[in-house]
């Protein structure tokens, strides 16, 4: 079968070196054609390297994006690149950075050919520290809450090229990779996937990127996370009439900043812009 590993990059050449070695290394015994194609979100340093170990690899692309879209962008795009431009049975994205461990691709391969459906790495350990592990927590109980879906993965998944037709059908997958694609893969197989420490360098997610990120997801089922509210609202209020003030009245106005931060989020989503992604593609780099 032929594997595609999808890799964003932004302004971070020494690990994807390192992650692209790594990768030949984890893949030499596997009997499958195995090709990368590297998304370059228009780094503003030069992106393009010597590979000196890719032996294992059938093909390394760096496809040199002319303007800067965001990571979710990025993987979308790369998605509607290799959908139209590549002849592939699965694609795996994973980031560029070490987090998402190169070791663990062959266990997405050995259940890709069993199955033939696609992948979730369902994170079970992380590598940050106490506080960031706490509020990585809060937003999987917060999606929980507000949405109903239980959602313990990123975007280092396998997905079948089925799978790929339907993220690049929904508008979501121009805003959220991992909430479109709960939205609209039913079946989806986990497998245990260990949170890797970065390369070089320190972790890119800040709290405020977690809360974004956790708020995009949260918006691809904004009808739920409306009725939802809107049932809290009412009952809230039922509980603290006799009680009002200005403390018990906070979590009101938290939720409606909550739901205003969604509904602008939400606007991202922008299926002509999705479909004509790849004119954003400023020139192709063939490694090997």
């Amino acid at each position: 079968m032929k594997y595609v590993v999808l890799i964003p990059i932004y302004n971070d050449r020494e690990s994807l070196k390192l992650l692209i070695e790594n990768i030949n290394h984890e893949i030499k015994n596997l009997n499958h054609e195995i090709s990368i194609v590297v998304i370059n979100d228009a780094s503003s340093q030069q992106i393009v390297d010597t590979y000196p170990n890719i032996e294992n690899i059938n093909s390394i692309e760096i496809v040199n994006m002319k303007e800067n879209r965001g990571h979710a962008r990025c993987i979308a795009s790369g998605l509607k690149y290799i959908f139209e431009r590549k002849e592939f049975d699965f694609v795996i994205p994973m980031d560029g950075d070490g987090e998402d461990r190169p070791e663990e691709i062959k266990n997405f391969i050995q259940l890709s050919e069993q199955s033939g459906k696609s992948i979730i790495g369902e994170r079970v350990k992380r590598s940050e520290g106490l506080f960031f592990q706490l509020c990585y927590q809060f937003h999987k109980l917060l999606t929980l809450a507000f949405t109903g879906k239980s959602i313990k993965f990123g975007n280092f998944t396998c997905l079948s090229k089925s799978t790929v037709k339907k993220l690049l059908d929904e508008k979501a997958t121009w805003n959220s990779f991992s909430g479109s694609l709960k939205k609209i893969e039913k079946e989806l197989i986990s497998t245990p996937s260990i949170r890797g420490k970065r390369y070089f360098g320190p972790s890119q997610m800040s709290f405020f990127n977690l809360l974004k990120h956790s708020l995009a997801i949260i918006s691809v089922f904004r009808k739920t996370v409306l009725i939802r509210s809107a049932l809290f609202i009412i009952f809230y209020i039922l509980l603290i009439k006799s009680y009002a003030s200005v403390i018990t009245s906070l979590p009101l106005v938290l939720l409606l900043i909550m739901i205003y931060s969604i509904s602008s989020l939400a606007l991202r989503e922008n299926i002509e812009e999705f479909n004509n992604s790849l004119t954003n593609i400023h020139d192709i780099d063939s490694i090997k």
